[in-house]
């Protein structure tokens, strides 16, 4: 039998108490010593243990590590788990990867009823990681390479630090859209392109609602709505967009993660358009305070932020500002349309994130019983 744990019994443990709001709040005022003091207390230097003695201090600790990272499919960091065995075989690694809107809340009840699994949170749900560091639950600790990261990409006390710089846009298939290729998301409302595009929902995918937002604050509702008549091929997981385009179903896809990178290779094209909105953020990771294996945790995040795993990035970019892009890109940062700074604000507000949520959903026809979007003549927030 493996050593590791099944991916069913990793994500129930826990689970006997209720997974609804009497887990979350119990979580949200259980008791800790002086959480917001915890929170706020200094840190030391960086770490200055190279990554083969961090290995060996795991290994002394017993040689596990748990890890909850955020994504689509179970299988989507297939490649970061072969990397990091290659790179310390005698590391029992368990990485499970789901929505991260599930994952925080399987956090949070295993919080409530005293039954932790991972030693790492690795997720896209930003605001999670300011509650946590609130309440205490976070360890406070800077990675080898703290101070090389982006300011953006690093709580100052170290409670959290992005391990990947991502962006979420739309791309197309270069032979599905021959020479006449949409260069913005102006032109993804031009007839021409109706039943030709896909998209992940934006009511299910906060970061895709973020770049729809986007697209409102420069185009307006108007854009949505002639969007809504696309005939647009909505699905769950910002991945979808993009399987759709490489498996020749669709010739455009619309939120989803991509490379900038020039390529005369690709059968795809990731576009940034100067002038036009995407949106840039860092998936943020942490050592949760009670992890059972932290020496083992903060070899993973010193990994995750070497150089040589950063130069490797699927994208070309990096959280760190001594890594250079590749030829034709510039850091993420430096692209004032990626709103890097624009989506820990946006996630804060959960109010403004469930009314867009809902509004996306009429617009797009995901709320059963509701007139059809031409109907509704919607103008939000007027």
């Amino acid at each position: 039998m493996s050593s590791f744990l099944s991916r069913r019994r990793v994500l129930t443990t826990g689970a006997g108490a209720a997974l609804g709001l009497g887990a979350i709040g119990a979580t949200a005022t259980s008791a800790s010593a002086s959480p917001a003091a915890a929170a706020r207390h200094a840190t030391g230097p960086e770490e200055t243990r190279t990554l083969d003695e961090l290995y060996r201090d795991a290994l002394k600790e017993g040689g596990k590590l748990v890890v909850y990272s955020g994504g689509d499919t179970p299988t989507q960091q297939d490649g970061t788990k072969a990397a990091f065995k290659a790179r310390f075989p005698d590391i029992d690694l368990t990485l499970i990867v789901d929505y991260s809107k599930y994952h925080d809340v399987r956090v949070d009840n295993q919080f409530a009823t005293n039954t932790l699994v991972p030693d790492v949170v690795q997720l896209q749900t930003l605001q999670d990681f300011v509650r946590w560091n609130q309440q205490g639950r976070l360890l406070h600790y800077k990675p080898a390479g703290f101070s090389k990261l982006h300011k953006s990409f690093r709580d100052p006390q170290g409670a959290w630090v992005a391990v990947s710089a991502i962006a979420f846009s739309f791309l197309y298939g270069t032979a599905a859209v021959g020479s006449d290729a949409p260069r913005s998301p102006l032109d993804l409302v031009d007839p021409k392109w109706k039943g030709k595009i896909a998209s992940s929902f934006p009511h299910d995918d906060d970061a895709v609602l973020y770049l729809y937002s986007l697209y409102v604050q420069k185009y307006g509702w108007e854009w949505v709505a002639k969007l809504a008549a696309q005939d647009v091929r909505f699905a769950r997981g910002s991945n979808s967009p993009g399987d759709a385009v490489f498996g020749g179903t669709k010739a455009i896809g619309i939120g989803t993660a991509g490379s900038a990178v020039p390529s005369s290779t690709s059968p795809a094209k990731f576009v940034i358009a100067d002038g036009h909105p995407f949106m840039g953020w860092g998936q943020r990771a942490a050592v949760l305070k009670q992890a059972k294996n932290s020496t083992a945790a903060k070899l993973y995040l010193n990994w995750q932020l070497s150089t040589a795993v950063q130069q490797n990035s699927f994208n070309g970019w990096s959280v760190r500002t001594d890594i250079t892009p590749p030829a034709g890109l510039k850091p993420i940062w430096e692209y004032p349309n990626a709103h890097v700074d624009g989506f820990p604000k946006f996630m804060a507000d959960r109010a403004e994130v469930e009314r867009l949520k809902q509004t996306f959903a009429l617009y797009f026809g995901e709320v059963k019983g509701e007139p059809t979007p031409g109907v509704l003549g919607l103008h939000p927030g007027a």
